[in-house]
């Protein structure tokens, strides 16, 4: 299974990006997905998360800015990013819990792509 997102870039304060990430390979379903963040000498966080059936939470920084979706179909996850300001520059990390054919869980990582909000 891998993760591939895209989407990252540099962007001025105000403006807007979209990430994507879909997971490939043999899954039998994807239960929780997910993005976080790690700007440059701080801890990784949690941006958004998603549940299958489409619940979301987000972090209270990017709530009102942030939009989190799925596409089940797909197994893709996305986040739409509006209002952008300098402090959420960091490289964003999609995740995803999911269930393998062996019917256990496990939990993957993209490789992380890179947002630059220029002020």
């Amino acid at each position: 299974v891998q993760l591939q997102a895209s989407g990252g870039g540099l962007v001025q304060a105000g403006g807007s990006l979209r990430l994507s990430c879909a997971a490939s390979g043999i899954i039998f379903s994807i239960i929780d997905m997910g993005w976080y963040r790690q700007a440059a000498g701080k801890q990784r966080e949690l941006v958004a998360s998603i549940t299958k059936g489409g619940t979301t939470s987000y972090a209270d920084s990017v709530k009102g800015r942030f939009t989190i979706s799925r596409d089940n179909a797909k197994n893709t996850v996305y986040l739409q990013m509006n209002s952008l300001k300098p402090e959420d520059t960091a490289v964003y990390y999609c995740n995803a819990g999911l269930v393998r054919l062996d019917l256990r869980n496990y939990d993957y990582w993209g490789p992380g792509t890179l947002v630059t909000v220029s002020s």
